[in-house]
């Protein structure tokens, strides 16, 4: 292999990434550096060898450049969204209201991992204040993460009641279900909380919508007897068209 048949092999490597398409390390810049100069020293004339530095030196600060370039685009990649809810996280009262004020739809911020908000955050941690909060700044209590889990859908799933009322109360849809169909009135069944079955039912719950294994919330309840309390409370407190207004919604909604 003659010398420019050697720098490009090399170098194209490294512009090429060793997993065939990541950004060359610094690391890896400096080694291929170290081997092509030996290259050069053991073979050709001196102008040869000269040649061959030059050409490498310029590709390197090349390289370098792209590395560098991406290290930035990387840093660029958390994003005001990641920063925002990093700081919800972190109770940083301050930056959060900076944050929303420099941007209002920030607060709708998705992790782009699992898909959560401000307010799965801020459900998970049961902070009514912090709910409160962002509610009043415009976080939309609709969207679901990853596995089509609504705020009030996760306040369910954890028995927090205030947290769940308050959602319902600012506009939380009763009937969104996740990703296995279960809709926050099942999940109330399943945890047998009265309370918010009620509080769900009465906000216009549909005690006959199905998961995904072809159950309702009723079904569910009459599983411990069709004169069960469970049967009775949503006997007692379905609203009266809530099958009739009910649709499916599955997974991630807007």
């Amino acid at each position: 292999m003659g010398h420019g048949e050697a720098v490009h092999a090399l170098l194209d490597r490294d512009l090429q990434g060793a997993d065939g398409g990541r950004a060359p390390s610094l690391l890896r810049i400096h080694g291929r550096i170290s081997k092509v100069s030996k290259l050069a020293n053991r073979n050709g004339t001196p102008l040869g060898r000269l040649f061959l530095k030059g050409a490498l030196a310029l590709a390197a600060a090349g390289l370098a450049t792209g590395s560098l370039a991406s290290g930035a685009a990387a840093q660029t990649g958390f994003s005001e969204g990641y920063k925002f809810l990093e700081s919800v996280k972190k109770k940083e009262g301050e930056e959060v209201e900076q944050a929303i004020m420099s941007t209002p739809l920030i607060v709708n911020s998705r992790d782009v991992t699992s898909g959560e908000t401000a307010l799965h955050i801020v459900v998970q941690r049961r902070d009514i204040t912090w709910l409160r909060y962002l509610v009043q700044k415009g976080a939309e209590p609709n969207l679901a993460d990853d596995h089509g889990r609504t705020p009030l859908q996760q306040a369910v799933n954890l028995g927090w009641r205030d947290g769940a009322i308050y959602l319902i109360e600012n506009g939380a849809r009763t009937n969104d279900s996740n990703d296995a169909g279960e809709t926050p009135l099942i999940s109330a069944v399943h945890r047998r909380d009265t309370e918010l079955m009620k509080a769900l039912l009465k906000a216009g719950a549909d005690p006959s919508r199905t998961d995904n294994s072809g159950r309702s919330a009723r079904d569910y309840a009459e599983l411990n007897g069709k004169d069960s309390y469970l049967v009775k409370v949503i006997d007692d407190n379905v609203t009266a068209g809530a099958s009739k207004n009910s649709k499916p919604v599955y997974g991630p909604t807007f």
